[in-house]
């Protein structure tokens, strides 16, 4: 299992567009994803759970990866977080 706590950093938060690219992205491996944020976890591969999490810019989440591909998963996902979902 894999667990790091990611910040996110883009001035429009954890919006539509981001929400569905991370849920595509995890839609690519096997192993188990949630997100936590507040005291709530959420699987990161459902749309809707990661639209509840409402997360605005300087929110702290934390990822959970857990199965066989976790690490690629982790490597992929985070850095998609760490850039900003591309909207730096």
């Amino acid at each position: 299992m894999i667990e790091q706590t990611v910040k996110i950093v883009n001035k429009a938060g954890l919006h539509t567009r981001p929400a569905a690219t991370i849920v595509k992205m995890a839609a690519k491996f096997k192993c188990e994803f949630y997100i936590s944020k507040d005291g709530l976890n959420i699987n990161a591969k459902s749309i809707i759970g990661v639209m509840t999490l409402a997360a605005e810019m300087g929110s702290e989440l934390v990822l959970t990866f857990d199965g066989d591909d976790e690490k690629q998963a982790s490597e992929e996902i985070i850095d998609y977080f760490k850039r900003g979902f591309d909207e730096l």
